[in-house]
């Protein structure tokens, strides 16, 4: 889905630093944390200030941080490759709480082989909590790389109570 039109952006404190949202009149297309591993690009049309998009992701992410909300109820426009959307709407369905592989991930959007190459598209996902591309870690319980850093990736899944946990030792 391509946008039309201007895309507003603005920057927003949240307790894992400051977050950028940008979005059009009709559908949220970034959120990016304060270094991001892969930004996203500004385009022609980009301009600073809040819509009524921007203000509704605002409210529900102070919800989230505030373990008043576990889901996020916004229209979502990521922009990218038809591979990687749906690499990220399969993020969507990863419960609150929980955590799965990159291999799982990729029998979810049905390439069982192709683990790298979803795990590439979950790095690059331009709405990082709201699809929540930080419930996927490695196959033995690691918390792999985060385009926001591991520190905010550990943060995020202990608000969320899903920290794996460390094998028993024998």
């Amino acid at each position: 889905m391509n946008h039309t039109g201007t895309i507003r952006h603005a920057v927003i404190d949240s307790p894992v630093g400051p977050l950028l949202l940008a979005a059009d009149d009709t559908h949220l297309q970034v959120l990016e944390f304060e270094t991001p591993a892969h930004p996203v690009k500004r385009g022609a049309a980009w301009r600073a200030g809040r819509n009524a998009i921007i203000d509704a992701a605002h409210r529900q992410l102070d919800d989230y941080f505030a373990g008043r909300r576990r889901d996020f109820d916004l229209p979502l426009a990521p922009q990218g490759t038809e591979f990687q959307r749906g690499v990220w709407w399969a993020l969507a369905d990863i419960p609150y709480g929980r955590t799965i592989s990159y291999a799982e991930l990729a029998a979810r959007v049905g390439k069982p082989t192709a683990t790298r190459a979803v795990g590439a598209a979950n790095g690059r996902n331009p709405l990082s909590i709201v699809l929540p591309c930080h419930r996927v870690i490695g196959a033995n319980g690691s918390l792999t790389g985060y385009g926001g850093g591991l520190p905010i990736k550990t943060f995020l899944l202990a608000l969320e109570g899903a920290l794996p946990q460390a094998p028993a030792l024998l």
